[in-house]
């Protein structure tokens, strides 16, 4: 996979950048966003509410694949603000 498009955010928020990404076969899923949490930037996959008030994730992957994933954006984040 790699990171199609890129937008970094400047307003106030924990968001620091809205991103799509390619799959291997050329899929293109839009909708991620690069967070700063508690322990530092990490991806964030499209999501939806609930009737119960709970986000549920619209794209579904292993946690290797999220910390792919993670690392991917964040360097191209960096790159991008370098």
């Amino acid at each position: 996979m790699k990171i199609a498009r890129m937008n970094p955010y400047n307003g106030e928020s924990k968001t620091t950048a809205f991103f799509d990404v390619e799959t291997e076969e050329g899929i293109t899923i839009k909708g991620f966003t690069l967070v700063e949490g508690p322990k530092g930037l990490f991806a964030s996959v499209p999501s939806d509410k609930g009737k119960d008030g709970k986000y549920y994730d619209r794209v579904l992957m292993s946690q290797d694949q999220r910390n792919q994933l993670s690392d991917l954006a964040i360097s191209k984040y960096n790159e991008l603000k370098g």
